[in-house]
């Protein structure tokens, strides 16, 4: 039984690289995950983000995923 989400591992999660950087967040907001990956994305950063189900999404696809 996995009970509820809270104090578990976040749902969505976002990778960001450029040249020799990686950064990596992660929130239970949809939203607020593809707000933060659009801004990065247009900064020239390499932004992937993953759901709670392990489904990657490029930047072409945060629109389908911000109307989840």
């Amino acid at each position: 039984m996995q009970g509820d989400a809270r104090g578990c591992e976040l749902a969505y999660k976002m990778v960001a690289e450029r040249d020799n950087e990686k950064y990596s967040f992660a929130r239970e907001s949809r939203l607020l995950i593809v707000a933060k990956a659009k801004v990065w994305a247009s900064e020239g950063w390499r932004v992937v983000i993953t759901d709670q189900d392990g489904k990657a999404y490029a930047p072409p696809e945060f629109d389908q995923l911000s109307a989840a």
